[in-house]
């Protein structure tokens, strides 16, 4: 069933057993779906984020990871509040699109594509401008790989009296977390990344407190994460509108192999040997990656094209044929393309790639 395999970010390599979930129907009104099924997921997607599962709650929203994280945006942040979003690559940049969409008053912190965000800069920043009521930032910057500091950005955070909001997309149910922990307020990431889903929806984990001053707020109806976690809780499970059945029974597949494989940490470590593999079978082969080890996540590994002839697209189409898929680069200021390290893929996969790319010709 696999034409080739998805070294991507999301959309990626799914097991047989998640696919094979889809091939059931659903009706959205039945309590089959909604208690044991959605429910379910809800629960546990807050027990995945910590402990702490009476602080938090979670919101499942239709859609692709941007619209919960322009829900949250539009939800959060009041008539008088002011945003302050943190960014060094795309997805940073497009949460600054998404507050001028909505009219939101915000600042940002643009920091270079292949660098973390700066602690100190941070500091500085939000010991100058009082007015800042909440942070935005994204914690594995897939537009280059990097990882950034979120544990030294949240504490910054919390010591200066703000609300957090983490992009988590590409890192939550691959890399440890707590949002209890990190004081996190609002954590958004997407059923087809490090839990292993399909695409279709995404989720929101938030602080009970904070969500409560989410009522009224949104002018979307569609985006409201207040109305959609009111009549998820009254119904029991039930969405506003039609729920992506199918992938949500998906999802509720990937979440238990993620618990069979042993959780997070578990993951997270097939991820580091999956992105160890390939680093090190590439540059055997001559290839340079883009970022500093420190800074590298597990998630995606940017390599640098290995010479000005390098012709992309005819080394992506013979892999294709050798049955690999991989990203093309996302920044301007190198010549780059990406390999995923996430999805059901294992270090042999990366091994086998490294010989294939060692016959191709580039």
């Amino acid at each position: 069933m696999k034409p080739y395999i998805l070294l991507t970010p999301g959309p990626l390599t799914t097991s047989e057993t998640v696919k094979e979930a889809m091939l059931t129907d659903w009706c959205t009104w039945d309590e089959d779906y909604n208690v044991h099924i959605v429910e379910e997921i809800r629960k546990s997607l807050v027990a995945l984020a910590t402990g702490h599962t009476d602080e938090y709650t979670s919101i499942l929203l239709q859609g692709s990871g941007t619209y919960c994280v322009e829900a949250v945006i539009g939800s959060v942040i009041k008539p008088g509040d002011k945003l302050l979003i943190l960014s060094n690559g795309a997805y940073g940049d497009r949460m600054g699109n998404i507050a001028e969409y909505h009219g939101i008053s915000y600042d940002m912190l643009a920091f270079d594509e292949t660098e973390q965000v700066s602690v100190s800069y941070v500091d500085d920043y939000l010991s100058h401008n009082a007015e800042i009521t909440h942070v935005a930032v994204v914690h594995c910057e897939t537009t280059t790989g990097v990882l950034n500091p979120l544990e030294e950005i949240a504490h910054l955070v919390k010591i200066h009296g703000k609300k957090l909001i983490v992009d988590a997309m590409s890192s939550f149910g691959g890399v440890p977390l707590d949002v209890q922990r990190l004081g996190i307020d609002f954590l958004i990431s997407s059923a087809n990344k490090c839990i292993q889903g399909v695409p279709g929806f995404g989720f929101i984990i938030a602080r009970k407190s904070e969500l409560m001053h989410c009522k009224g707020v949104s002018k979307s109806l569609s985006l409201d994460i207040y109305d959609q976690w009111e009549a998820m809780e009254k119904g029991h499970g039930k969405w506003r509108f039609t729920s992506p059945t199918h992938v949500v029974r998906a999802f509720k597949q990937a979440m238990d192999e993620l618990a069979d494989e042993g959780g997070v940490e578990a993951r997270h470590n097939r991820y580091c040997e999956n992105h160890e593999v390939l680093v090190s079978g590439m540059r055997s082969l001559g290839f340079k990656t883009l970022l500093p080890d420190a800074i590298q996540s597990p998630v995606i590994t940017s390599f640098l094209y290995p010479n000005e002839d390098f012709d992309f697209k005819s080394f992506y189409v013979q892999l294709k044929e050798r049955g690999f898929v991989i990203y093309p680069g996302k920044i301007s200021q190198a010549d780059t393309f990406r390999v995923g390290n996430i999805g059901d893929v294992y270090p042999e996969d990366f091994k086998r790639l490294i010989e294939v790319i060692r016959e191709c010709k580039y």
